[in-house]
Protein backbone atom coordinates (compact mmCIF):
# COMPACT_ATOMS: atom_id res chain seq x y z
CA UNK A 1 0.00 0.00 0.00
CA UNK A 2 3.10 2.24 0.17
CA UNK A 3 1.93 3.99 3.34
CA UNK A 4 5.58 4.63 4.25
CA UNK A 5 6.81 5.66 0.80
CA UNK A 6 9.94 7.80 1.06
CA UNK A 7 10.31 7.29 4.83
CA UNK A 8 13.49 6.12 6.53
CA UNK A 9 13.30 3.98 9.66
CA UNK A 10 15.82 2.97 12.31
CA UNK A 11 15.00 -0.30 14.11
CA UNK A 12 17.00 -1.51 17.09
CA UNK A 13 17.35 -5.22 17.80
CA UNK A 14 16.58 -5.80 14.14
CA UNK A 15 18.83 -8.74 13.26
CA UNK A 16 16.11 -11.29 14.01
CA UNK A 17 12.67 -11.85 15.47
CA UNK A 18 10.28 -8.93 15.91
CA UNK A 19 12.76 -6.33 14.66
CA UNK A 20 13.35 -8.27 11.46
CA UNK A 21 9.59 -8.66 10.90
CA UNK A 22 9.13 -4.91 11.32
CA UNK A 23 11.89 -4.20 8.83
CA UNK A 24 10.31 -6.53 6.28
CA UNK A 25 6.88 -4.93 6.73
CA UNK A 26 8.30 -1.41 6.40
CA UNK A 27 10.13 -2.28 3.21
CA UNK A 28 6.87 -3.65 1.78
CA UNK A 29 5.25 -0.30 2.58
CA UNK A 30 7.90 1.66 0.69
CA UNK A 31 10.27 2.69 3.49
CA UNK A 32 14.01 2.21 3.68
CA UNK A 33 15.31 0.65 6.89
CA UNK A 34 18.49 0.69 8.94
CA UNK A 35 18.87 -2.46 11.03
CA UNK A 36 20.66 -1.69 14.29
CA UNK A 37 21.84 -4.56 16.46
CA UNK A 38 24.57 -5.47 18.92
CA UNK A 39 25.29 -8.44 16.65
CA UNK A 40 26.49 -6.49 13.64
CA UNK A 41 27.26 -9.55 11.55
CA UNK A 42 23.75 -10.94 12.03
CA UNK A 43 22.29 -7.54 11.15
CA UNK A 44 24.36 -7.48 7.96
CA UNK A 45 23.09 -10.94 6.99
CA UNK A 46 19.50 -9.89 7.61
CA UNK A 47 19.93 -6.72 5.58
CA UNK A 48 21.31 -8.73 2.65
CA UNK A 49 18.40 -11.16 2.97
CA UNK A 50 15.84 -8.34 2.95
CA UNK A 51 17.41 -6.81 -0.14
CA UNK A 52 17.41 -3.28 -1.54
CA UNK A 53 16.30 -0.63 0.88
CA UNK A 54 17.84 -2.33 3.91
CA UNK A 55 21.23 -1.68 5.46
CA UNK A 56 22.76 -2.49 8.85
CA UNK A 57 24.92 -0.94 11.55
CA UNK A 58 26.26 -2.44 14.75
CA UNK A 59 24.97 -0.58 17.80
CA UNK A 60 25.12 -1.14 21.54
CA UNK A 61 22.09 0.82 22.75
CA UNK A 62 23.39 0.80 26.33
CA UNK A 63 26.41 2.89 25.26
CA UNK A 64 25.20 6.50 25.11
CA UNK A 65 28.28 7.82 23.32
CA UNK A 66 27.90 5.14 20.66
CA UNK A 67 24.18 5.90 20.30
CA UNK A 68 24.89 9.61 19.79
CA UNK A 69 27.65 8.92 17.28
CA UNK A 70 25.78 6.37 15.17
CA UNK A 71 22.55 8.39 15.08
CA UNK A 72 24.47 11.54 14.13
CA UNK A 73 26.22 9.69 11.31
CA UNK A 74 22.95 8.24 10.02
CA UNK A 75 21.18 11.60 10.24
CA UNK A 76 23.99 13.20 8.24
CA UNK A 77 23.38 10.67 5.45
CA UNK A 78 19.62 11.25 5.18
CA UNK A 79 16.71 12.35 7.38
CA UNK A 80 15.34 9.91 9.95
CA UNK A 81 11.55 9.63 9.92
CA UNK A 82 10.86 6.63 12.17
CA UNK A 83 12.50 5.02 15.19
CA UNK A 84 11.47 1.68 16.65
CA UNK A 85 13.00 0.99 20.06
CA UNK A 86 12.84 -2.80 19.91
CA UNK A 87 16.12 -4.03 21.46
CA UNK A 88 15.56 -5.63 24.87
CA UNK A 89 16.81 -8.28 27.26
CA UNK A 90 14.88 -10.70 29.50
CA UNK A 91 15.79 -12.33 32.77
CA UNK A 92 13.90 -13.59 35.80
CA UNK A 93 14.33 -14.54 39.42
CA UNK A 94 12.23 -14.27 42.58
CA UNK A 95 12.82 -10.91 44.24
CA UNK A 96 14.85 -12.49 47.05
CA UNK A 97 17.28 -13.86 44.45
CA UNK A 98 17.60 -10.88 42.07
CA UNK A 99 21.24 -10.11 41.26
CA UNK A 100 22.58 -6.60 40.82
CA UNK A 101 24.26 -7.53 37.54
CA UNK A 102 20.95 -8.70 36.05
CA UNK A 103 19.23 -5.50 37.20
CA UNK A 104 21.95 -3.29 35.73
CA UNK A 105 21.97 -5.13 32.41
CA UNK A 106 18.19 -5.08 31.93
CA UNK A 107 17.79 -1.42 32.83
CA UNK A 108 20.77 -0.47 30.64
CA UNK A 109 19.26 -2.09 27.54
CA UNK A 110 15.52 -1.88 28.19
CA UNK A 111 15.29 1.63 29.68
CA UNK A 112 18.51 3.60 29.25
CA UNK A 113 18.90 2.46 25.65
CA UNK A 114 15.44 3.53 24.44
CA UNK A 115 15.61 6.80 26.39
CA UNK A 116 18.87 7.92 24.82
CA UNK A 117 17.84 6.61 21.41
CA UNK A 118 14.79 8.86 21.71
CA UNK A 119 17.01 11.75 22.74
CA UNK A 120 19.40 11.34 19.84
CA UNK A 121 16.77 10.64 17.18
CA UNK A 122 14.37 13.37 18.33
CA UNK A 123 17.19 15.91 18.12
CA UNK A 124 17.87 14.81 14.55
CA UNK A 125 14.16 14.92 13.69
CA UNK A 126 13.76 18.42 15.14
CA UNK A 127 16.79 19.66 13.24
CA UNK A 128 15.47 18.17 9.99
CA UNK A 129 12.13 19.90 10.60
CA UNK A 130 9.91 17.21 9.11
CA UNK A 131 8.48 15.60 12.24
CA UNK A 132 8.58 11.86 12.75
CA UNK A 133 7.34 8.80 14.55
CA UNK A 134 8.88 7.00 17.54
CA UNK A 135 7.54 3.57 18.47
CA UNK A 136 8.61 1.94 21.72
CA UNK A 137 8.22 -1.75 22.42
CA UNK A 138 6.61 -2.22 25.82
CA UNK A 139 4.98 -5.47 27.00
CA UNK A 140 2.01 -6.86 28.86
CA UNK A 141 4.65 -7.32 31.58
CA UNK A 142 4.65 -3.54 31.94
CA UNK A 143 0.93 -3.57 32.73
CA UNK A 144 1.15 -5.88 35.77
CA UNK A 145 3.59 -7.50 38.13
CA UNK A 146 4.68 -11.10 37.74
CA UNK A 147 6.10 -13.02 40.69
CA UNK A 148 9.34 -14.13 39.01
CA UNK A 149 9.83 -11.19 36.66
CA UNK A 150 10.24 -8.17 38.95
CA UNK A 151 13.02 -6.41 37.07
CA UNK A 152 11.80 -7.05 33.52
CA UNK A 153 8.28 -5.93 34.45
CA UNK A 154 9.73 -2.75 35.94
CA UNK A 155 11.67 -1.99 32.76
CA UNK A 156 8.58 -2.37 30.60
CA UNK A 157 6.47 -0.27 32.97
CA UNK A 158 9.17 2.37 32.61
CA UNK A 159 8.86 2.10 28.83
CA UNK A 160 5.13 2.86 29.02
CA UNK A 161 5.79 5.83 31.29
CA UNK A 162 8.60 7.17 29.08
CA UNK A 163 6.32 6.88 26.06
CA UNK A 164 3.72 9.06 27.77
CA UNK A 165 6.22 11.73 28.83
CA UNK A 166 8.14 11.76 25.55
CA UNK A 167 4.90 11.85 23.59
CA UNK A 168 3.74 14.96 25.45
CA UNK A 169 7.14 16.63 25.08
CA UNK A 170 7.72 15.96 21.39
CA UNK A 171 4.30 16.35 19.79
CA UNK A 172 4.87 20.12 19.52
CA UNK A 173 7.70 19.25 17.11
CA UNK A 174 5.45 17.05 14.99
CA UNK A 175 6.95 13.88 16.49
CA UNK A 176 4.41 11.29 17.61
CA UNK A 177 5.61 8.87 20.29
CA UNK A 178 3.58 5.73 20.96
CA UNK A 179 4.22 2.15 22.06
CA UNK A 180 3.19 -1.42 21.40
CA UNK A 181 2.65 -3.87 24.27
CA UNK A 182 2.86 -7.44 22.95
CA UNK A 183 1.80 -10.43 24.97
CA UNK A 184 3.64 -13.74 24.67
CA UNK A 185 5.36 -13.84 21.28
CA UNK A 186 6.80 -17.08 19.97
CA UNK A 187 10.38 -17.13 18.74
CA UNK A 188 13.88 -18.30 19.58
CA UNK A 189 13.94 -16.15 22.73
CA UNK A 190 11.21 -18.31 24.25
CA UNK A 191 13.64 -21.21 24.57
CA UNK A 192 15.52 -19.04 27.09
CA UNK A 193 12.30 -17.89 28.81
CA UNK A 194 10.94 -21.44 29.02
CA UNK A 195 14.21 -22.72 30.49
CA UNK A 196 14.08 -20.08 33.23
CA UNK A 197 10.49 -20.97 34.11
CA UNK A 198 11.49 -24.65 34.16
CA UNK A 199 14.21 -23.79 36.67
CA UNK A 200 12.15 -21.65 39.03
CA UNK A 201 8.81 -23.46 38.75
CA UNK A 202 10.28 -27.00 38.57
CA UNK A 203 8.63 -27.74 35.23
CA UNK A 204 9.76 -29.91 32.32
CA UNK A 205 11.20 -28.03 29.35
CA UNK A 206 8.43 -26.91 27.01
CA UNK A 207 5.57 -27.08 29.49
CA UNK A 208 5.47 -23.36 30.37
CA UNK A 209 5.48 -22.35 26.72
CA UNK A 210 2.59 -24.71 26.02
CA UNK A 211 0.60 -23.45 28.99
CA UNK A 212 1.01 -19.74 28.24
CA UNK A 213 0.01 -20.34 24.63
CA UNK A 214 -3.12 -22.18 25.71
CA UNK A 215 -4.00 -19.39 28.15
CA UNK A 216 -4.13 -16.67 25.47
CA UNK A 217 -7.81 -15.92 24.69
CA UNK A 218 -7.00 -15.92 20.97
CA UNK A 219 -5.91 -19.53 21.36
CA UNK A 220 -2.17 -19.36 20.67
CA UNK A 221 1.00 -17.39 21.29
CA UNK A 222 1.57 -14.40 19.06
CA UNK A 223 4.05 -14.21 16.22
CA UNK A 224 6.28 -11.35 15.16
CA UNK A 225 4.05 -10.89 12.12
CA UNK A 226 1.03 -10.34 14.39
CA UNK A 227 2.66 -7.08 15.52
CA UNK A 228 3.55 -5.60 12.15
CA UNK A 229 0.13 -4.12 11.39
CA UNK A 230 0.27 -1.94 14.49
CA UNK A 231 3.89 -0.99 13.77
CA UNK A 232 2.95 0.16 10.27
CA UNK A 233 -0.11 2.04 11.54
CA UNK A 234 1.87 3.93 14.19
CA UNK A 235 4.54 4.88 11.64
CA UNK A 236 2.04 6.10 9.05
CA UNK A 237 -0.10 9.21 8.64
CA UNK A 238 -3.09 7.11 9.72
CA UNK A 239 -1.90 7.65 13.32
CA UNK A 240 -1.23 11.40 13.04
CA UNK A 241 -3.64 12.21 15.93
CA UNK A 242 -2.41 9.39 18.19
CA UNK A 243 -0.01 10.59 20.88
CA UNK A 244 1.54 9.00 23.99
CA UNK A 245 -0.48 5.77 23.79
CA UNK A 246 0.50 2.15 24.41
CA UNK A 247 -1.45 -0.37 22.34
CA UNK A 248 -1.95 -3.95 23.52
CA UNK A 249 -1.36 -6.47 20.72
CA UNK A 250 -1.61 -9.64 22.76
CA UNK A 251 -4.50 -11.83 21.66
CA UNK A 252 -6.72 -10.58 24.48
CA UNK A 253 -4.36 -11.19 27.41
CA UNK A 254 -4.75 -7.71 28.87
CA UNK A 255 -7.56 -5.16 28.54
CA UNK A 256 -7.05 -1.48 29.30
Amino acid sequence: MNRLEGKRALITGAARGIGKAFAKAYLAEGASVVLLDLDGEAADRTARELGPGACARRLDVSNVAEVDRVVAELAAEAPIDILINNAALFDMAPVNEVEEGSYDKLFAVNVKGPLFMMRAVSRAMIEAGRGGRIINMASQAGRRGEALVTVYCATKAAMISMTQSAGLALVKHGINVNAIAPGVVDGDHWDHVDALFAKYENRPIGEKKRLVGEAVPFGRMGTAEDLTGMAVFLASDDSRYVVAQTYNVDGGNWMS
